[in-house]
Parts: C-alpha cells; sequence; structure tokens
C-alpha cells in the first residue's frame, strides 16, 4: 500500500483519487488543489493541504489539532484510558514508559479518530516547546469503532509516534497512532518517520534545539487514517462530548 499511494502514473493515480472521493465522499471543495491531475500521486492527494482560511482558530488555550470524531475523553483513572466503553488500558503501555507516564496519573486524556475522508495534517493545540519523542513499534490494527470496541488495549499495540511538549499547562504528550495501511507517519522536524519499520523504541531528544511551535501550526501528518490522543497532566473541563465531530482549531477547553 505505501507503494500504490506513491505512484506517479496518470492514470491510475487519477482513477485511483476519483474511486476515493466518491467511495468516501471527500469534499476537495475545501483542498488548495480540486481535482486530481493537480495531484502527484494518491498520497500526495491524501495530505492535501486546506484552503487558506477554510479553518479559523477558536480563541482557546487549547484547540483541536485534527479533523475527525472524539472517540473519547475524559479524566485518567487509576493510571487508565478509556478506550471504549468496558475496555480501558494504560497509560504506562501507550507511552512504553513508566517515568513518563506517571506525569499524567491525575490529568485527563482526549482520543480523536481521524476517517479516511478526512483532512490528514495534524496542527498543534497548544504553543508548546518540542522537548522529546519516542517511535514505539507496534501493530497496525484498524482503528474505527469496530476494533476499539473488540481489540483490547489496541492504542497501546499500535504503532506510534508519542511527542513531548512544554506548554502553558505543564509537559503534554501528543501521541499519533498509525492504523492499517497508515504505516507511515511524519512530522515537521523529523520528516517521515516511518517506514524504516523499527523493532525498538527510538528516542529523539530536542531539549537542545529550542524548537518551539505555535498554537494552529503543523506539526506532523498521517498517511491513510487513523488516530491522535492528547494527554493532559491535570484535569480539564471539556467542551466536547464523545461522539462529536470535530475540525482543526476548535476550542477543547
Amino acid at each position: 500500500m505505501y507503494r500504490l499511494t506513491r505512484v506517479q502514473n496518470p492514470a491510475f493515480k487519477n482513477a485511483f483519487i476519483r474511486w476515493f472521493v466518491k467511495t468516501y465522499q471527500v469534499d476537495l471543495s475545501q483542498a488548495q488543489r480540486q481535482t486530481p491531475e493537480q495531484y502527484q500521486s494518491f498520497n500526495d492527494f491524501f495530505t492535501r493541504a486546506l484552503n487558506e482560511n477554510i479553518r479559523s482558530l477558536d480563541d482557546s488555550a487549547m484547540i483541536c489539532p485534527v479533523d475527525g470524531q472524539i472517540s473519547q475523553l475524559g479524566s485518567i483513572k487509576k493510571q487508565e484510558i478509556l478506550q471504549a466503553k468496558g475496555r480501558h488500558y494504560s497509560v504506562k503501555a501507550l507511552l512504553a514508559d513508566e517515568k513518563k507516564a506517571s506525569a499524567f496519573d491525575s490529568g485527563a486524556f482526549a482520543t480523536i479518530y481521524l476517517s479516511p475522508k478526512d483532512y490528514h495534517r495534524i496542527h498543534m493545540p497548544w504553543d508548546g516547546r518540542l522537548l522529546t519523542m519516542d517511535y514505539i513499534p507496534g501493530d497496525l490494527f484498524s482503528v474505527n469503532d469496530k476494533t476499539t470496541q473488540s481489540v483490547d488495549n489496541l492504542f497501546a499495540r499500535n504503532e506510534r509516534v508519542v511527542c513531548y511538549f512544554q506548554t502553558d499547562f505543564g509537559i503534554c504528550a501528543l501521541i499519533m497512532v498509525g492504523a492499517i495501511f497508515v504505516g507511515s507517519i511524519e512530522t515537521i522536524w523529523e520528516g517521515q518517520i516511518t517506514p524504516p519499520y523499527g523493532k525498538k523504541i527510538t528516542h529523539f531528544d530536542y531539549t537542545k534545539q529550542q524548537i518551539d511551535i505555535k498554537q494552529g501550526s503543523e506539526m506532523g501528518r498521517f498517511n491513510m487514517g487513523s488516530t491522535v490522543i492528547l494527554l493532559m497532566p491535570n484535569e480539564i473541563d471539556w467542551k466536547m462530548d464523545s461522539a462529536q465531530l470535530v475540525k482543526m482549531g476548535q476550542a477543547l477547553i
């Protein structure tokens, strides 16, 4: 799939894009380029940029980083995060680091699912200074409603990239979770993280580089649909509810 989505043969990629737009009802009117012919490949289309000013930023200390749907959100209780009704997973398993997980013992979380039709660039929820990043290898289960309700520890089992930021809230984490066909995750500061696919956790330290990213600025992107998880060190009074459709820039608090 990685290779297919990067084929630049005009006949193939144009047909692939048209099929996808029709099947998943993609709204190309919001994109900077609105016809299949304007894209070099399917992946170029999938990670498309939006028209300028199509998304406004609400006046809030924390905004939604993506277009998608709230899967779950709430408080972290007993070091566990709600995945779906009757299913929880631990912060330690998600972050693969007990010490880092302890910072969120009394915190909050939000899980946002990006469907195939959604805009797949990820933006900063807050002003933040990048501290560290961990690439954690894993599976590539689908992350739709069916699998979140049936596969235990789904988000702690899938491949993921965890980014830690210093913010006005304290140290916060933004986790990009891979999924079926999503074997490629990128960040603006490191470029493509996967592939190549690792078998061990890879740690990146940016504490000496002073990488400051403003709220609303692009910080990464997915290839195909997946999930973003936000971890906050303290309780949050969320403005959103589970199952609510959201757009990048909407106020989360």
